[in-house]
């Protein structure tokens, strides 16, 4: 029944909510705890990941939408889009690039596939637009699911201490990095960080999922 998977999404949820809440420590992120309590409750009782699914995506169905109402905070900020929107622009850019160049060291390192390399380098665009790309260039959809997922957690939960460590302090600058690099999930935990941060990293996502999308066929093949 669709009612189950979406039940246990919602319960899950609130139960990371609730223990972020109480310990405000990074690495308590709902959306982390949430995954290891749904994976780990399907593991312990035995239910297929398939018949979870069927109420999973009703809930996917939603991303496409709240991405685009992430277009509010962002017009509220049109002022510093307009002033800024040359480094916004580059940023994003640069940043894009350096996640594809990543994933294509590291596949050469580690002698990964090519149909490997494909999945993973759509890994900081959002879920609707990286399943599709990989589809069209050759890779496997589901693969680049779960890159785009642990990507966007692993945004979610680290963003504020990489800022801090490397000193990131304009709320610009912080905006462009986080949602370039982690998209929607990471873009939550930018809204938290201020509405600026928030503003420029749901500008990002859009940005970056369309440079991404066009410019990854291009550079690819070249390291094939």
């Amino acid at each position: 029944m669709p009612l189950f998977g979406i039940f246990l999404t919602f319960i899950a949820f609130e139960i990371g909510v609730a223990i972020h809440k109480k310990w405000r420590y990074s690495l308590v992120n709902p959306l982390l705890i949430a995954n290891v309590l749904i994976i780990g409750f399907l593991c312990v009782t035995g239910i297929s990941y398939e018949t979870y699914k069927i109420g999973g995506d009703y809930i996917s169905f939603f991303l496409g939408p709240v991405t685009v109402v992430l277009a509010v905070p962002l017009y509220k900020q049109i002022q510093n889009l307009k002033k800024y929107w040359v480094s916004i622009l580059a940023g994003i850019c640069v940043g894009s690039l350096t996640s594809i160049f990543c994933v294509i060291a590291t596949s050469k390192i580690f002698g990964l596939s090519e149909t490997l390399m494909l999945s993973l380098a759509l890994k900081s665009i959002t879920i609707p637009m990286g399943s599709v790309v990989s589809a069209q260039i050759g890779g496997i959809p589901s693969i680049t699911i779960i890159a785009i997922t642990i990507t966007g957690i692993t945004g979610a939960v680290t963003a504020p201490l990489v800022c801090r460590f490397f000193r990131i302090k304009n709320p610009v600058a912080q905006g462009v990095a986080v949602g370039t690099a982690s998209h929607a999930l990471g873009t939550s935990r930018a809204l938290e960080m201020g509405e600026v941060q928030g503003a420029m990293s749901s500008l990002s996502i859009g940005v970056a999922g369309i440079f991404t999308a066009i410019i990854t066929p291009i550079i690819i093949p070249y390291f094939i």
